[in-house]
């Protein structure tokens, strides 16, 4: 039996097929452990696809939203991400679940007056359901890792410092957010 004792390379060391592209870091990354933050899960579930002109409405409302928190960054949204389909998500990243819920009452700003309207046209037939989900989000209760990765997630909405030392691995970066 023969064994080697040359160690074989680590899967980040491995050779690229070139330079890393624009916007990508090859540098392993996180966010501050010791963060607080709030994550918004929202989207809707089409339940009867004939009702588009319903799915529009939500749509609409939606996009009307969130180009309205991107022109006001004092909002609190700090950033999102969309995934369509029959179920929808749309990720938001809060400072804090003040900056949502005043956002989420205020008359004045997109979100009430897009309720209304969706409980007066559609929000009562089914044709599409809604749902949300909110998450507290304090120091040591999070860990993140990137890797060949373009800012995302997490890591749009706090800055990316290198993940090195103790933030190498999700054990370390959680105990160091606790710390």
């Amino acid at each position: 039996m023969t064994t080697s004792t040359q160690p074989s390379p680590a899967p980040h060391t491995q050779p690229t097929d070139g330079p890393t592209p624009p916007g990508i870091s090859a540098q392993q990354l996180t966010v501050d452990p010791g963060a607080s933050f709030v994550v918004f899960l929202i989207g809707m579930r089409v339940n009867r696809w004939w009702m588009l002109p319903a799915i529009w409405v939500v749509v609409a409302a939606m996009t009307r939203m969130m180009a309205e928190l991107a022109r006001r960054p004092e909002s609190g949204l700090l950033s999102h991400e969309f995934y369509a389909g029959r179920t929808t998500l749309t990720v938001q990243y809060w400072r804090s679940l003040d900056d949502l819920q005043r956002y989420a009452h205020a008359k004045e700003r997109q979100h009430v007056p897009a309720w209304q309207q969706w409980i007066q046209r559609t929000g009562l037939d089914g044709a599409i359901g809604i749902w949300h989900e909110t998450y507290l989000i304090g120091p040591g209760q999070h860990e993140s890792i990137y890797h060949h990765m373009p800012e995302f997630g997490l890591s749009r909405a706090l800055p990316r410092v290198p993940a090195v030392g103790p933030l190498r691995t999700a054990r370390g970066r959680l105990e160091v957010g606790a710390a």
